[in-house]
């Protein structure tokens, strides 16, 4: 018993080309309007592709997200999200009755964007985008693939503008006004996600309203909840900008590796005194955040190499 797609079209699907194996749990992942329901109403005889064939074998059964984990008999078996609103216990239960359809020979396809539920029951991965076959295997290499795919995306989405938020706190003297404060990715573009690992750009322009002997111009990075990730300025880096006269400029760019883990973060920017009297001070003027294809604890991303043996 398997499931077979020949050459098979219809749209958004393009000439797809794959067959599901007896007593496999092939689990199906992708973007919204991939074509994963196209895929599954296929299987399950619920649609007839344009072109090319689909084979299964009886009796075939298709699910979707409000149907009940019930004891599946068919040989082919399509679920389409069935899985995804479902608690611990139902999900636990659907695990029992998969293996015993693959023990009796069914095949069954498992769609889901929970990529942690695929990884624990499917067998093989497909991964499709844009309506073709993208990659299919091994879960942990296809899912991985995937992520990176989805890092890739977000970081897309980001790219072109800034996150700025109104300041929780804006205070200072006045004798100097944060101008311009932007955030760029490694092609230099203003963004609002950052790719683990890239190197990020923080630009600083200051306008002097009065003279300053030796302004200092400093960034602060926090996490959503506030917790102090890393901060600097142009004194600890031995960069000297003054004196600076009323009605220059000054531009500032902090440049370094994103060696942080996917979350939310902001960024705090001032200009100041080396005393530590605030010119202008713009406390989370910016939001940012950053994505990865593989999960990370903490806030710092130490990539390591890990080596092992037996004593």
């Amino acid at each position: 018993m398997a499931v077979a797609f020949h050459h098979c079209s219809l749209a958004p699907l393009q000439s797809l080309n794959a067959t599901a194996p007896s007593g496999y749990v092939i689990g199906v992942i992708g973007e919204a309007g991939s074509g994963i329901e196209t895929l599954l109403q296929l299987a399950a005889g619920v649609e007839t592709p344009q072109f090319g064939s689909v084979e299964a074998s009886a009796p075939v059964q298709f699910c979707g997200p409000w149907d009940p984990v019930t004891s599946w008999r068919a040989g082919s078996l399509a679920l389409f999200h069935t899985l995804d609103l479902k608690d611990a216990l139902t999900r636990a239960q659907a695990a029992i009755e998969l293996e015993k359809l693959r023990r009796a020979g069914g095949t069954a396809l498992l769609a889901s964007h929970d990529l942690e539920l695929i990884l624990w029951l499917a067998d093989e991965v497909w991964w499709l985008d844009g309506g073709r076959l993208a990659a299919k295997g091994d879960p942990k290499e296809t899912v991985q693939a995937y992520r990176h795919h989805i890092a890739r995306r977000l970081s897309e989405l980001g790219r072109g503008a800034n996150i700025a938020l109104t300041p929780t706190l804006r205070k200072g003297d006045g004798r100097a006004s944060l101008e311009i404060v932007e955030l760029r990715n490694s092609a230099g573009d203003m963004t609002s996600v950052l790719c683990t690992g890239e190197t990020v750009c923080v630009r600083v322009v200051v306008r002097f309203a009065a003279e300053v002997a030796a302004p200092v111009v400093g960034i602060l990075i926090r996490t959503r909840i506030g917790f102090e990730v890393f901060g600097t300025n142009t004194e600890l880096e031995n960069v000297s900008l003054g004196p600076c006269r009323a009605g220059e400029r000054v531009e500032v760019v902090f440049r370094f590796p994103c060696h942080l883990c996917p979350q939310e973060y902001t960024l705090t920017v001032a200009s100041h005194d080396p005393d530590g009297v605030w010119h202008d001070w713009m406390e989370e003027g910016l939001a940012f955040s950053v994505t990865d294809y593989r999960y990370t604890a903490g806030v710092a991303c130490l990539r390591t190499q890990v080596t092992a043996c037996k004593l």
